[in-house]
């Protein structure tokens, strides 16, 4: 079985700089060497994406999905179909949600396979977290719904960081703020943070959501911040009140602005994304405490030893149900398919031309 693929790739020291990779996979003869063929049905791309490109390097996201030297393919999150198996217990036809490239096919080595899931065992990929290695069976999850998938692709691995983070900082008992304060207001992932603060039901912490002008009206309707302002409204904030800041921006100038707006009254600087990834932040000395990546995985592994089997995905499971049901009040689903549709969604994705209400969902398997 000869299998038509398509990859889109970018360049790593251009990310404007992209083209698409055509190839073919043999499935009979993958399966017989122990791996199995996903077809990509859908995936979300959202401006998480282009922070796992912007930090393709320095994270190793360009490691997950080898490319040919100097380019790279961005990960991304969508559902795929079995179609070459070389494992009686992971059938042809079978659907799966998780991490893939931005192309039509993806080839996996399958090990530890159980009911809800399994682990491509690859050996390029076996020295990054598992929390990106796995592969989640639909069968087996209660809560899944064809409908839904949109909302899962788009939401579900933003708001796992979003629950993450809140958790992060309840765990250090918001190192002593009376202020979180979050950049990148108007992105998924910052919503989906909002909405985590806003359910922990913070006392005596005030929540603020730092936005452009053209999003301010968007991120205050939905909701989930105590206050929305402008980028160019940071001054009219109380430089006294003790402050954490949660950059997903990744803006060297907004983080210097934060930083001397609030010095010593930043206790906490917490770098997450690079929405602004042009402008990105690396190493500097500024007042305030120093600003520290979130890496998602490490908080992962510490519930997961804090509150055994099950504890982690029983909590998520909560405020995920919530968070869907709040979004379908703002979300609203773009679906777009084929070569041209998916690389010009790309760019835009890129240029942060996308409504923070869109949610684009692509395909190029249809």
């Amino acid at each position: 079985m000869i299998i038509s693929t398509t990859t889109l790739e970018v360049s790593r020291t251009n990310l404007r700089s992209s083209r698409f990779v055509h190839s073919s996979i043999d499935g009979d003869a993958e399966a017989a060497l122990g791996r199995a063929v996903l077809a990509i049905d859908h995936f979300a791309l959202t401006a998480n994406n282009i922070t796992y490109a912007a930090y393709g390097e320095e994270m190793s996201y360009w490691s997950f999905f080898p490319a040919e030297e100097g380019f790279g393919r961005i990960p991304v999150w969508g559902f795929a179909e079995v179609v070459a198996s070389p494992h009686p217990d992971l059938p042809v036809g079978e659907r799966v949600f998780g991490y893939f490239p931005m192309a039509s096919h993806l080839v996996v080595e399958p090990v530890k396979i159980s009911p809800a899931r399994f682990i491509d065992g690859a050996a390029h990929r076996r020295g990054l977290p598992s929390a990106y290695n796995a592969y989640q069976r639909v069968t087996s999850d209660a809560a899944y719904s064809r409908l839904r998938e949109p909302a899962q692709m788009i939401l579900r691995p933003l708001v796992i960081t979003s629950f993450l983070i809140s958790d992060f900082l309840e765990d250090n008992s918001l190192f002593g703020a009376q202020q979180v304060l979050v950049s990148s207001a108007s992105s998924k992932t910052s919503l989906g943070l909002g909405f985590c603060l806003k359910k922990m039901g913070l006392s005596g912490v005030a929540t603020t959501g730092l936005t452009s002008a053209s999003n301010r009206v968007f991120v205050e309707g939905v909701g989930v911040f105590d206050q929305v302002v402008g980028y160019d409204q940071i001054d009219s904030l109380d430089p006294k009140v003790t402050t954490v800041y949660v950059d997903m921006a990744g803006s060297v100038d907004l983080l210097t602005r934060v930083h001397g707006h609030f010095a010593d009254k930043l206790v906490y600087s917490c770098r997450v994304g690079a929405t602004h990834w042009e402008g990105k932040a690396g190493r500097l000395d500024l007042p305030g405490a120093r600003p520290k990546f979130f890496f998602a995985p490490a908080q992962i592994e510490k519930r997961l030893a804090d509150w055994g089997p099950g504890g982690l995905e029983q909590r998520f499971g909560g405020v995920w149900s919530a968070m869907v049901e709040a979004a379908d009040h703002w979300l609203r689903v773009t679906n777009r398919s084929g070569e041209d549709a998916v690389e010009s969604a790309y760019r835009e994705t890129l240029e942060g031309r996308v409504a923070p209400s869109e949610g684009l969902v692509l395909s190029l398997t249809r």
